[in-house]
């Protein structure tokens, strides 16, 4: 049974990248997600890359290709992915801490290529694990 309506969903997604958020350590709101036209999220980091100190670098996330860390171009083009996680859709957020942390070494070792992942084996597996992180539990399902 899937979820009844989107807001479950986008208050899993909410809460999913929150997480995330405090497992990087970071303080206030500056991030955000949507559910349309694809599932995603975008998080402003606090640091900047050694080897380009003067872009903002954010953290993103989408359903197709999971976790990636990003530089902003200043020209409001799009952002220039410089790593994907590549490894699942939705890593717990300690992993995915740990991927941004690595990333900011000298040696990052990430995929440039955007990972083939399957989405928790469906569009509605991905929704349901979402809106899990909203406290959603499909009925007849104990956990």
């Amino acid at each position: 049974m899937e979820p009844q309506s989107d807001g479950v969903v986008l208050k899993g997604l909410h809460r999913y990248v929150s997480l995330v958020i405090e497992a990087l350590g970071l303080h206030g709101d500056a991030y955000c997600v949507q559910l349309e036209p694809t599932a995603s999220a975008y998080v402003a980091l606090e640091r900047r890359l050694p080897s380009r100190p003067d872009r903002d670098v954010a953290l993103l996330w989408d359903e197709l290709h999971g976790w990636a860390l990003a530089v902003e171009t200043g020209s409001g083009e799009d952002l220039l992915i410089v790593g994907y996680h590549g490894l699942e859709l939705l890593p717990s957020p300690r992993v995915v801490a740990s991927f941004a942390q690595r990333m900011f070494s000298d040696s990052p070792e990430a995929s440039l290529d955007p990972p083939a992942l399957e989405t928790a084996g469906t569009e509605d597996g991905l929704m349901l694990r979402l809106a899990a992180y909203a406290g959603y539990r499909p009925a007849g399902r104990d956990r």
